[in-house]
């Protein structure tokens, strides 16, 4: 598999990923219009233009969670993962708008045994995406259910 077992995963370890994504209008309309999200905040312009400090409608925070996660994945956990556990501690302290480049790192924050099988262990990650100006725009973090190295 190309991502890290439990076993090696480093507490305080920081993975740059290289991916970087420019969100594009499609990206925002359609993800929310899925996910039956018509916040005019999202897919209004001419609300956004009249209406909200911005000027403009703003990215939808759960697509950009999914996003900052989703770039990690290539570096750290693709095919290794058993679930995700839960994301805590999200934050989107600056909006993204249509047209940002967004980047993320991702740094290991915890991780343990798990008490009920002796086959994983559990990582918390801290995923940061920031964006074309360096501003972050989105935190979380993430604790994975992780495989340990099958036996050989």
């Amino acid at each position: 598999m190309a991502g890290y077992y439990f076993e090696e995963f480093e507490v305080g370890h920081v993975y740059k990923h290289a991916i970087r994504r420019t969100i594009t209008e499609m990206d925002n309309v359609l993800f929310s219009t899925l996910t039956m999200n018509h916040q005019p905040l999202h897919i209004d312009f001419d609300f956004c233009e009249k209406e909200t400090e911005f000027g403009r409608p703003l990215v939808n925070s759960l697509f950009t969670l999914g996003l900052m996660i989703g770039i990690s994945v290539n570096d750290t956990t693709i095919g290794t993962t058993i679930a995700n556990l839960g994301m805590t501690e999200v934050r989107f302290p600056k909006p993204i708008f249509h047209g940002d480049t967004v980047g993320v790192t991702t740094k290991v924050v915890t991780k343990r045994e798990s008490r009920s099988r002796t086959d994983a262990g559990i990582v918390e990650f801290e995923h940061r995406m920031k964006n074309q100006t360096g501003e972050l725009v989105a935190v979380c973090r993430r604790q994975a259910f992780m495989r340990k190295k099958p036996a050989e």
